[in-house]
């Protein structure tokens, strides 16, 4: 997109918004501000919060043996190592090492666990104990607040009582430091639940105070983070279930108190509830968009077990924009929407009209392949090559509008997409048709691009490609003189893609999970086409049984 040219010798704003952030920062290391951190000291415990999310007891064990599997990579420092003095494999490690999010896998182990938690929390806070240092900012601080407002009261019966008012006077520190913290502007509401949270573990009046200002601040947000249909508003599913977690966990810690949630917190549980049984897909495992990942089954299951959860799925996310189509074998989620944009904008995809499917109970066909924790090197996986939708000359369109229209009759129901974010480029739309049998069961698309407008038209032909990104596991297998392709999910029946565009194709792929990257397998439908000319591309996906 051009942009207007500069006509004044003034900073750009981006240097200003940077110099304003250094500004910032060095100022909440300064003495004063660690003079405003300091305020009434806790009296004791007020509440034991609990962390819904599920734990792992192996992870646990090889904690205990000095192993660290966080983002995406290890650190090892042997039973009774110190992560602390050594170098991080990479920032996203370090941020994770610092949220203590692991925490809770180390206390399955019973009092070896907890020995070992409380000698890490000791070293952490001899090096790092103070403003201004790695680890006072952004998630890594949010998250640590969260996590040590769910496990100091298991560590503090191992402390003398002049080391337990440390840890608490600290834990109300660091969560008065994070309500100043600016950090990510769509991570607002996160970095109050956190504050919120420590206070409600604190008795007296340090207590109190965070509590006051954390609700003042959720009753504000939470309306803006969790929409009316229950989708996030980065529109990424993942996000949406980390924060009912992080609700549910203050939830319960109020009530604890005796203080019920306020209804601000109370509805956008009950929302984001229905949102996360939305977007559950095959093996309990969360539908893939915008950064989100697929989670683990436990997560997902602790959601589905809710007794606020007993309600029908939502067919449409008019809100979210997402639409889900089912079949008597298969169930689909399609993106049907612009990608977020702002505040909530920073994981967002280019992927217009991506889809993800499941078929008997089993991921195939994923939505995405990119992930907010993915390496910078993945970043082009963000865009339309990344999702399983249709790519134009790998070029990424812009936001552009999304229609949508939906049918429902006796032999199944149909959606139609259309974006015209490649008009200004190429002077072509993208309208994308899915068809869900409801008889066999089968799912059959159609991608066309259509002359619409005048663009920047492009000399000879330009390549599209429409591609589906296999979960890991199924295996692809090429059907020789014919244009099909043979789907194996593990453990479960075969499926059939079948085309008509001039070259199908199978080529490797990856698909990022907690920053690793995973071996999986691409399906391209690949052709050609020119800015005023057009192009479709028709295919189906049937269950193998039906030859």
């Amino acid at each position: 997109m051009a942009r207007a040219p500069r006509t004044s010798s003034s900073p750009a704003p981006g240097v200003l918004a940077s110099l304003a952030r250094q500004l910032v920062s060095e100022w909440r290391a300064g003495p004063i501000h660690r003079l405003t951190l300091m305020g009434p000291p806790p009296s004791g415990l007020a509440a034991w919060p609990r962390n819904p999310r599920p734990v792992s007891e192996a992870a646990g064990e090889r904690l205990l043996r000095g192993g660290f599997q966080l983002a995406g990579r290890t650190l090892e420092v042997g039973a009774g190592g110190d992560p602390w003095d050594r170098p991080c494999p990479d920032e996203a490690f370090a941020v994770a090492l610092h949220g203590f999010g692991w925490m809770g896998d180390l206390l399955t182990c019973g009092p070896p666990g907890l020995r070992d938690g409380l000698r890490l929390w000791r070293g952490w806070r001899r090096l790092f104990d103070r403003p201004g240092v790695f680890g006072w900012s952004g998630l890594a601080l949010e998250r640590r607040v969260f996590n040590l407002a769910c496990t100091v009261p298991v560590l503090l019966p191992l402390t003398t009582d002049v080391e337990a008012g440390l840890f608490l006077a600290d834990l109300a520190r660091q969560a008065r430091h994070l309500l100043s913290d600016p950090g990510d502007p769509g991570r607002r509401l996160e970095r109050a639940i956190a504050a919120t949270l420590a206070g409600v573990a604190l008795a007296g009046p340090a207590g109190e105070g965070l509590i006051r200002e954390g609700l003042r601040r959720l009753e504000r947000l939470a309306p803006l983070a969790a929409l009316p249909d229950g989708v996030h508003a980065s529109r990424s599913p993942e996000r949406g279930l980390e924060l009912l977690f992080d609700l549910g966990a203050l939830d319960d810690a109020l009530s604890q108190r005796g203080a019920p949630a306020p209804p601000e917190a109370a509805r956008a549980i009950d929302r984001l509830t229905g949102g996360a049984r939305f977007f559950v897909l095959g093996e309990h495992r969360l539908a893939r968009f915008h950064g989100g990942e697929s989670g683990n089954r436990e997560a997902t299951a602790t959601v589905l077990a809710l007794e606020a959860a007993r309600v029908q799925i939502m067919k449409t996310a008019p809100y979210g924009r997402y639409q889900s189509l089912e079949g008597p074998r298969l169930r689909v989620i399609a993106d049907a929407g612009p990608p977020p944009s702002g505040d909530w904008g920073r994981a967002a995809c280019v992927q217009h009209a991506a889809l993800e499917a499941a078929v008997d109970g089993r991921r195939l066909i994923l939505g995405s392949a990119w992930s907010a924790a993915a390496p910078e090197s993945a970043a082009a996986l963000a865009g339309p090559t990344g999702g399983s939708c249709l790519a134009l000359a790998d070029v990424w369109p812009e936001a552009g509008e999304v229609r949508v229209e939906r049918q429902e009759a006796e032999g199944g129901l149909w959606i139609d997409m259309v974006h015209d974010g490649w008009r200004p480029s190429f002077g072509l739309v993208h309208a994308r048709r899915l068809f869900v049998d409801g008889v066999g069961g089968e799912l059959r698309g159609e991608d066309q691009l259509r002359v619409e407008g005048v663009g920047a038209a492009r000399p000879g032909q330009v390549p599209f490609a429409v591609r589906f990104h296999l979960a890991p596991g199924v295996a692809a297998e090429a059907i020789e003189g014919a244009a099909e392709v043979r789907l194996q999910p593990p453990d479960a029946p075969a499926w059939r893609l079948k085309s008509d565009a001039p070259r199908l194709s199978l080529e490797p792929g990856v698909v990022f999970e907690a920053g690793e990257a995973l071996q999986t397998t691409v399906v391209v439908l690949a052709g050609e086409t020119t800015a005023g000319q057009g192009a479709r591309v028709r295919w189906k996906l049937s269950p193998e049984s039906d030859g």
